[in-house]
């Protein structure tokens, strides 16, 4: 009985995620696809993992040290990551007219809108056209814009890789020397964006802007109005991006340290690194040399992520607004946690609680485990921002952004690991981990007396 509930819907993208991450590994620890000699078999695995969990972090140099068959390699599991192994699988299986498991429509609809009654054919047929459009008008971007910084081969890895929010980058400065260069920042932008609202709201927004423009047109043609979930989506997405750029403008910029930069180049800086935080992982900014107060606004912003559904990682930004509404209710005397037109269920309002405990011991367990491993155990004055490093490099992996300070490169076979399962989680979500466990557990039939308790 408990292998059926090893391998039942619900876990199969844990498995088949691991297996594609052992593959993946096996093919960078080759010879034929590094440069200098074949890397450890635990960075090959580290890296195959920071790309199969769109994540970014990375322990060698992806431009230098891969081969052309290496980048290729973690290209396709940047692509195969961000879509979901899950949801490749079946769309083949529809595109050859072959009759689809209810297990693989169970899983797939779990992963990306929650729903299992949808249309799972034409919702993939669809979800599998507008990433290949969107992918190819921002390579076509980046290479008509830079050809020679962006060859054609660079400017798809680099879409490819800004949709699915992983953050690779073939060049050793990321993206730094285009601090200043508007273009290539709006490119970039508008692919994280993308990537990180979740296919459905794309669709949904796609929907929209068609009927606005053939309402423009023909009076008669009816608007098509957004969803609850997509307006919260948005709203929340872009009330992060905003608020997040303004603070990093004001933490990051006040002072004299980027002399060269105008203040519309500084804007741009700002704004690009709120976006990348929603598990991007591109920088136009050395992370390293960043303020405290950039760093802390930023770990907030990694910490939250992207939408459900998305290339993304994090806690997700429907999460943040339900405990927004959750505590707002609360401090107000009210019992439901209003958003917009509706309440938020309470199943909803203890799934968005009950993932945030679960992210925040994670984060702080996997900060503690990495302070000892790290050598951040050192006496305060010693060990300088250390503590801070580490929490920086501890929500980057959770939230799979893949941004860092410049301590991925130096850190312990132990530290690697903590950090490789910390991508794995945060990939996958921890809800889905804790709910595997839950299935091998009997339910009890009983209950506690109950009593109250003193709080606050």
């Amino acid at each position: 009985m408990w292998h059926k509930k090893l391998f039942a819907p619900l876990a199969l993208p844990i498995h088949v995620f691991a297996g594609a991450i052992l593959v993946g590994a096996f093919l960078l620890h080759q010879p034929v696809s590094c440069r200098g000699g074949a890397v450890s078999f635990l960075d090959a695995l580290f890296t195959a993992t920071s790309a199969a969990c769109v994540t970014g972090l990375t322990v060698v140099d992806t431009g230098t040290r891969f081969t052309l068959f290496g980048q290729t390699v973690i290209l396709a599991l940047i692509q195969l990551g961000g879509l979901g192994i899950m949801t490749f699988s079946t769309l083949i299986f529809y595109l050859w007219r072959r009759r689809v498991s209810l297990a693989d429509h169970i899983a797939v609809g779990q992963s990306l809108l929650h729903d299992t009654t949808f249309h799972l054919g034409r919702f993939l047929t669809r979800m599998a056209l507008v990433t290949a459009v969107i992918e190819a008008v921002g390579a076509l971007g980046l290479y008509v814009l830079d050809p020679v910084g962006f060859a054609p081969y660079s400017a798809v890895f680099h879409s490819i890789s800004a949709f699915c929010n992983a953050g690779f980058a073939l060049r050793e400065d990321n993206l730094a020397s285009y601090v200043g260069n508007p273009g290539i920042n709006c490119v970039f932008m508008w692919l994280i964006v993308s990537g990180g609202l979740g296919f459905g709201v794309l669709i949904e927004g796609y929907r929209a802007a068609r009927s606005r423009v053939a309402r423009f047109f023909r009076r008669e043609t009816r608007v098509f109005r957004l969803s609850w979930h997509s307006r919260i989506v948005f709203t929340v997405s872009a009330v992060l991006i905003l608020a997040g750029a303004g603070m990093i403008f004001f933490g990051e910029f006040l002072g004299d340290r980027y002399g060269a930069l105008s203040v519309a180049d500084k804007a741009m800086a700002a704004l690009f690194q709120s976006v990348t935080c929603r598990t991007a992982g591109f920088n136009t900014l050395d992370i390293g040399r960043m303020a405290d107060a950039s760093l802390v606004i930023m770990v907030f912003l990694m910490f939250i992520g992207g939408s459900p559904g998305s290339c993304a990682g994090g806690i997700k930004t429907t999460t943040f607004a339900v405990l927004c509404a959750f505590g707002k209710s609360r401090m107000f005397g009210r019992r439901q946690a209003v958003i917009g037109r509706f309440a938020v269920d309470e199943a909803g309002i203890d799934r968005a609680v009950t993932l945030t405990v679960l992210a925040g011991g994670m984060v702080l367990g996997a900060v503690l485990l990495l302070c000892f491993t790290e050598g951040a155990v050192a006496p305060h004055v010693e060990s300088g921002g250390r503590f801070l490093e580490i929490l920086f490099e501890v929500v980057s992996a959770f939230g799979t952004v893949g941004l860092s300070t410049g301590i991925t490169p130096t850190l312990t076979p132990a530290g690697k690991i903590a950090i490789t399962l910390l991508m794995f989680v945060g990939r996958l979500g921890p809800i889905l981990f804790l709910s595997v466990l839950q299935a091998f557990q009997e339910p009890l039939r009983y209950r506690w007396p109950e009593q109250g308790m003193m709080i606050g």
